[in-house]
This record gives C-alpha cells, sequence and structure tokens, in this order.
C-alpha cells in the first residue's frame, strides 16, 4: 500500500513519544521521573465531573450541533467578555475536540497552498506541521531568551512577505512561559493591521500566569484587531481536562461558518456529556483554578531555581504555563564512554537512559541546544529528577 506524501510529511509528536517510552519503561518497573507530558498532574475539579456525570445519567449522550451546543457556545462568550473584555456572538464560535483541533480547523480553513505563516519560535510542536497539512509555508522567526523569547516588532515587519497569511502568537507561551504585556502585543497588533495579515492567537495558557503578571488578549485591543484576530482556547490546561478534548475558537463569523462545515465533515460534534462538563468548568466556581494556579507557581520556582544551579545552564524564568526551557548548549559535543552527544536529541536519549529521566528535546520546540521540562509533577519528583539531571551532566567530559 503507497500511503499519501501527506501522511508521509507528518512526524509523530515527539511529546507524546517521549510521555510513551517514559511510560512503558514505568510499565516494566523501572524508575522513570518525567518532565515530558504537558498535562496537568491534578484531577479534574469535583463540580466538573459531577455536571458530565449528571448528564450522562440523564441520557444526554446523543448528537449535538457540529459546532457545539448553543449553551456552551454562549458560556464562552460570557466567559470572553467576562475575563477577556471582549465582545463574541455565538455565531463566532467554534467547540471542536480540543484547542489542537481548533487550531488545525483554523489552519484547514484560513490557509491556501503557498500562504505564509509567520511563527516564532521557539514554538508549539504542532503548529509548523498543521500549517503544512493545510499547504501552507511556515515561516520560522527566531527570538531570543536574553529578550524572553518574544517577537519583536521589526522582527515581524521583516518577515512579512505579500504570501504572509497569518502570525502565532502563543501568550503564555509553551515551551518558554513566556508572556506579553499589553505594550508589546499593541505593537504586534498595528504591524498585523498595516499589512492586514491574520492572528492566530493561542491563549490556552491564559489562566496560569505568576507573580502577578495579567494576561491580555490581543482581540481586546480594539474592534480593528478583534477584526483580524482569531482566538483559540480550550478548557485542557486551566480545568485540568485535558483528556476531555474540548477547544473552542472564537473568530470571524465568515472563518468559524467555513471551520464548521469542516468539522462536519471530519469529527462531526465534540462529545456531548464533556460539552456539558465544559460549561460547570467556565460557568461555575474557579477556586480550584486559583489553587491549581498557586501550586503550579510554587512547582516553578522549585524547578527553575534547581535547574539554573547547573554549571553551564541558564533558563529564562517563566511567566506563565508550567515548562521550564533551559538552555544546556555548554554539554552539546561532550560525550560519555566514548560516544560523543552531538545535539539535544541524543542528550534526551542519554538522560533517559543513565538518569531515568524524561525530557523533550528543543530542537522539536524550533530552539536546538534547549530542553523542555514540564513540572506539574510532585515537588519531590521534580528535585530528585533535576538532581538526577545534574549528576548525569556531571559525568559527561
Amino acid at each position: 500500500m503507497k500511503l499519501s506524501k501527506r501522511a508521509q510529511m507528518v512526524k509523530p509528536s515527539p511529546t507524546l513519544a517521549i510521555t510513551a517510552k517514559a511510560k512503558a519503561m514505568r510499565a516494566q518497573g523501572i524508575d522513570v521521573i518525567s518532565f515530558g507530558a504537558g498535562e496537568p498532574d491534578f484531577d479534574t475539579p469535583q463540580h466538573i465531573k459531577a455536571a458530565a456525570i449528571s448528564a450522562l445519567q440523564e441520557g444526554f449522550t446523543k448528537y449535538t450541533p457540529v459546532g457545539g451546543t448553543d449553551e456552551l457556545k454562549e458560556a464562552i462568550c460570557a466567559k470572553l467578555q467576562r475575563d477577556n473584555k471582549v465582545r463574541y456572538q455565538k455565531e463566532h464560535i467554534l467547540v471542536s475536540c480540543g484547542g489542537k483541533h481548533s487550531f488545525y480547523n483554523v489552519a484547514q480553513a484560513l490557509i491556501d497552498q503557498g500562504d505564509e505563516v509567520i511563527i516564532p519560535a521557539p514554538f508549539w510542536v504542532s503548529y509548523p506541521p498543521m500549517v503544512e497539512l493545510a499547504g501552507g509555508k511556515p515561516v520560522i522567526v527566531s527570538t531570543s531568551e536574553e529578550e524572553g523569547f518574544k517577537l519583536r516588532v521589526d522582527t515581524l515587519e521583516g518577515a512579512i512577505t505579500p504570501k504572509t497569511k497569518a502570525v502565532v502568537i502563543n501568550s503564555p507561551s509553551n515551551p518558554t512561559g513566556t508572556a506579553y504585556t499589553r505594550a508589546e502585543l499593541e505593537g504586534l497588533a498595528e504591524v498585523a493591521l498595516k499589512h492586514n495579515i491574520s492572528v492566530i492567537s493561542d491563549e490556552i495558557y491564559e489562566k496560569i500566569v505568576y507573580d502577578g503578571f495579567e494576561h491580555v488578549s490581543i482581540a481586546s485591543l480594539g474592534e480593528e484587531v478583534q477584526a483580524i484576530t482569531i482566538i483559540v482556547n480550550g478548557v485542557s490546561k486551566t480545568y485540568a481536562m485535558t483528556g476531555w478534548r474540548i477547544g473552542y475558537t472564537a473568530g470571524p463569523q465568515e472563518l468559524i461558518a467555513a471551520m464548521n462545515r469542516l468539522q462536519g465533515q471530519s469529527t462531526s460534534n465534540p462529545t456531548s456529556f464533556a460539552q456539558k462538563g465544559a460549561f460547570e468548568a467556565l460557568q461555575g466556581s474557579q477556586a480550584d483554578v486559583s489553587t491549581m494556579v498557586r501550586e503550579y507557581q510554587r512547582r516553578r520556582d522549585l524547578s527553575w531555581k534547581a535547574i539554573t544551579s547547573i554549571e553551564g545552564i541558564s533558563c529564562y524564568k517563566p511567566q506563565g504555563a508550567f515548562y521550564c526551557f533551559p538552555n544546556v548548549g555548554a554539554y552539546l559535543g561532550l560525550g560519555h564512554k566514548g560516544k560523543q552527544i552531538k545535539d539535544t536529541a541524543q542528550l534526551t536519549g542519554y538522560l533517559l537512559d543513565e538518569a531515568r529521566v524524561a525530557v523533550v528535546p528543543g530542537a522539536d520546540f524550533g530552539a536546538e541546544g534547549y530542553l523542555r521540562l514540564s513540572y506539574p509533577i510532585a515537588p519531590k519528583a521534580i528535585t530528585e529528577g533535576i538532581q538526577r539531571i545534574q549528576e548525569a551532566l556531571a559525568r559527561l567530559d
């Protein structure tokens, strides 16, 4: 059987691959500490689970409208107005099977063959493949650790061509934890308006911010900016609902209608009773969110302090999300038992085999020389895992 070129082009998700390997080793009785998966270790709050259980018991198990129930769309509109100071009607909302599915739908509905999409690096690993699957060209622009891994106005301006269709902004960011201020977003929005390009704003980590930082949605900067902005969000990270697979998009009505048509020929509606849980997540008590974020900040502090204590390693201090992205370039080119470690892919293999610690190579995020550590794990495991990393790196020569 000859596979399509499209299928052959797509690589497996490195994050999922590392996580799967770590789980397989654990199943064999090997003591592995995993910083791999970008997933909260908290359980979904009880009131959210209760809403889904009630829906099941009441027989809410049939098809819903393709793009989600009116009830959930209205809750999303209320959330966007309450939290992000931006107004949408339900015709501007599409509910999909997770934030990743939302971004995929955006790409399929927005991008034509040859269109360019500007993606700042480091980036979430799935952005470029999803652009390519839509026939587009990812234009990767580098950012620097020294400048907080942020896309600069002049860098964006310099990357725009007549083929540019959109720019992706992920704030707070996976994998770096960087987050944009209002002033920084205003500068980027001005450039996007000048060149009439769309802004795909991935805000999935908006609630997970630290040290009093206030998340700002770029769509809230005015009606003109809102008209060119496509918000991608969901309940996975904020409410520890990764397996529920509920994401949503807010954007221009014409785009949302096109995405709805596409979704109608692929997945159809998101799971019915999961939508009931998502409604409760958005409309119910937010107390559990505050509790989880306080704990993430404690783990951020613990992780960042431990990783930056290792000789030769620097690390941007995350303002949001739940990842550290340390610079391990000083250890590339060194070796162990006669075998040289040339890149971060080989370094992650070494750490998994020798230290029994799973991390993700930075090259997969467009930043060779870095590693991504996801810290929604027990504080004791954070301390032990980073100590293992330190000891393993010390054995390189």
